[in-house]
């Protein structure tokens, strides 16, 4: 990187990974022992978490400003016994789905529910293989969706002969859940990815890297198709898998103990995006540090998709550079990094011709229809995007704004208009990307809720600003 370059820039810093920190406060609290957990988030999905292990006995302390102290339970996961335990998982997806698995592998009544949106989101693939697994489970409301009462007696892979086949069509949330909570059955659990496509697959990549720095066995193996022998991966090979197909791959964990230990959460990819794509969009550079060249987080790959736009992008073991760039329009399958769609949107609005965005229809059931969002608000400044079956069309404004387009002809909003988040965190910060078009606009003071931001990066506001000092 050159020096001159970066120092015209701003440098950011972001909040660890949200997806590893889920995933190693649950290690932690399961493992036996104290665990020390450094650069975890502190969002309010990630307070969630927290509260939930937190019921269920682990003891969570923060020791400074930047670390965690985690006492186990040691795989002993207890329940309510005749009235259930209330666990309520607020907002939080990944909260939801990754901790009904582990709270059905111990002992006790519990009852799920949640607020928002998230009585709107399906669980019923996980709470059927629960189920299978030797569950109970019992829906107040609508069937396949929460609230609802769980009864553990932990899981069982005799019932389903040692091999359960669950599918990652709308979340593979299902299958990192199973996945966290198979160390604690009594025998081997064979895990098959199943249904008709794999969506957000390098999420499991993060599953598997949780499991292997806690000490927990498994195998992975794979096949050219659903009909050729299975191939056993040698170790760690896994890492390398870029794609998954149903039917042709299968993991196998062992039983065992969680082991307590020291780890720090790598710099959060999702949380990076907004401002590796404000380094395209605006006049200065912007370099982030702290993300690792080597990450498994799917987001990693915006890399790839600035590239494939033109923009200009130097990187190096620890840190990213984007440059201003003029941007073009591209095809772009976004099945394995849905969460970087509305940031990929805003990029698209400002280049030359056409995006398109595809494979991602799963997105219609997160916080909000995250393919109508992008639409609906784009819209508001002048972009013409189409809302698909399976994703967006977007109709490019054309090249680098801040050297195409006269300071008349920037986007803007009509007066008296205002920017919805449609209570969802990544659509405010991918439309903060206005800013750095049209400094005029002022994302965060229009927004009818910037405050959404908290469920993932508390802090995004205070770093955006820092892009105008």
């Amino acid at each position: 990187m050159e020096n001159g370059e970066r120092a015209q820039g701003v440098v950011i810093n972001v909040p660890g990974s949200k997806s590893l920190s889920h995933r190693y406060l649950i290690a932690a609290a399961l493992a036996s022992g104290s665990s020390t957990i450094t650069h975890s988030q502190k969002s309010a999905d990630l307070l969630v978490t927290r509260s939930l292990l937190k019921q269920i006995g682990a003891e969570i302390t923060e020791t400074d400003s930047d670390t965690l102290s985690v006492r186990g339970v040691n795989g002993q996961v207890r329940g309510g016994q005749g009235s259930p335990l209330l666990c309520n998982v607020g907002e939080s997806g990944t909260s939801c789905r990754l901790i009904s698995a582990v709270l059905a592998s111990g002992d006790g009544l519990f009852r799920i529910e949640g607020k928002g949106r998230m009585h709107s989101r399906p669980i019923e693939e996980l709470c059927s293989a629960l189920t299978r697994l030797g569950a109970g489970i019992v829906y107040t409301e609508k069937t396949g969706y929460p609230p609802f009462l769980l009864q553990a007696r932990g899981l069982n892979p005799e019932l389903v002969k040692g091999e359960l086949s669950i599918g990652m069509d709308s979340s593979s949330q299902y299958f990192s859940g199973l996945l966290l909570a198979a160390p604690t059955c009594p025998s081997p659990l064979v895990l098959e990815l199943g249904g008709r496509k794999a969506v957000s697959w390098p999420y499991v990549g993060l599953t598997l890297q949780c499991l292997t720095d806690f000490g927990i066995a498994f195998s992975v193996e794979t096949r050219p198709s659903n009909t050729a022998p299975w191939q056993l991966l040698p170790h760690m090979a896994w890492r390398e898998v870029a794609l998954a197909e149903p039917g042709c791959l299968r993991i196998t964990v062992q039983p065992g103990s969680y082991k307590a230990g020291s780890f720090a959460i790598e710099a959060d990819w999702s949380g990076a995006s907004y401002f590796l794509a404000a380094g395209a969009l605006g006049k200065r550079a912007v370099t982030v540090e702290g993300l690792r060249d080597d990450s498994l987080q799917g987001d990693r790959i915006l890399l790839d998709i600035l590239s494939k736009m033109g923009a200009h992008v130097q990187s190096t073991a620890t840190s990213v550079t984007v440059f201003p760039s003029e941007l073009h329009g591209v095809d772009l399958d976004m099945g394995s990094c849905p969460d970087l769609v509305p940031t990929v949107a805003v990029l698209a609005a400002f280049a030359h011709g056409s995006t398109r965005i595809h494979n991602v229809a799963h997105l219609r059931l997160k916080e909000t229809d995250r393919i109508a969002a992008p639409c609906e608000e784009l819209a508001k400044v002048g972009v013409v995007a189409d809302a698909m079956s399976d994703g967006l069309l977007i109709s490019g404004l054309g090249g680098h704004v801040h050297h195409k387009r006269g300071e008349d002809t920037l986007p803007r909003l009509p007066e008296g208009a205002c920017l919805s988040a449609h209570n969802d965190h990544r659509i405010a910060m991918s439309l903060s990307l206005l800013d750095v078009v049209n400094p005029d606009i002022r994302v965060r003071g229009c927004l009818d809720d910037s405050t959404v931001v908290e469920k993932s990066f508390p802090s995004f506001w205070g770093e955006w600003e820092r892009l105008f000092s």
